[in-house]
């Protein structure tokens, strides 16, 4: 989960997940979550934190890579982020220490997601199982209950492993809405051509 360097990891804010790279450094969170008027500042991510514990560690945000549609006009259709983080003080890449999920896109509609995410205020995670299903063209709909505030940015993770915490992002709880109006359905943009080109772009970087 990602929160703020200067008001401690107890305040996070907003979900995030650690996906394939070269450079082994990127996160994928949702667009609103990290750029609103411009990039926030000072934020951090903490890999499988729970009750209080960050088990991976805490990495520094030094980059953070939204969509020009993203960044001009909110375009809810592109509510995605990709974050580069610094490498641990021993010099290790993120991915080499935590592993990490694939991405894929145009995968379609209809199959079932995992949906790993970390409600504000909550010190665990939560996780449910359910079907991601065409809201439109451009955006995916998920309905599980209990998914309020701090669960944005959470991977719609298909082809789970059998540890049940690494599989394929197809998603993150964004887009319409923001993510959703109620914690009872919740939304993605569509992982189409535009965001295959700004995973590209953050991992060329």
């Amino acid at each position: 989960m990602l929160y703020r360097t200067d008001s401690g990891v107890d305040s996070h804010f907003c979900s995030a997940s650690v996906v394939h790279s070269p450079a082994g450094n990127l996160v994928i969170t949702a667009g609103h979550c990290v750029y609103s008027d411009g990039p926030k500042q000072n934020i951090a991510f903490a890999p499988g934190y729970h009750d209080g514990k960050t088990p991976y560690g805490s990495w520094n945000v030094t980059k953070i890579v939204v969509s020009d549609a993203w960044r001009s006009t909110n375009d809810q259709d592109q509510d995605v982020a990709f974050l580069q983080v610094a490498p641990s003080g021993s010099g290790a890449s993120l991915e080499s220490v935590t592993g990490a999920n694939q991405i894929a896109f145009d995968r379609g509609f209809g199959m079932p997601v995992t949906v790993p995410a970390y409600p504000q205020g909550s010190g665990t995670p939560i996780t449910c199982v359910a079907p991601a299903v065409k809201y439109s063209a451009t955006q995916t709909e998920w309905d599980c209950r209990g998914y309020p505030d701090g669960t944005s940015g959470a991977p719609f993770l298909t082809d789970v492993d059998a540890s049940g915490e690494k599989g394929t992002v197809v998603g993150v709880i964004g887009g319409y809405q923001q993510g959703g109006s109620t914690p009872d359905v919740s939304y993605s943009s569509y992982f189409g051509g535009a965001i295959q080109a700004l995973y590209q772009n953050a991992s060329a970087r």
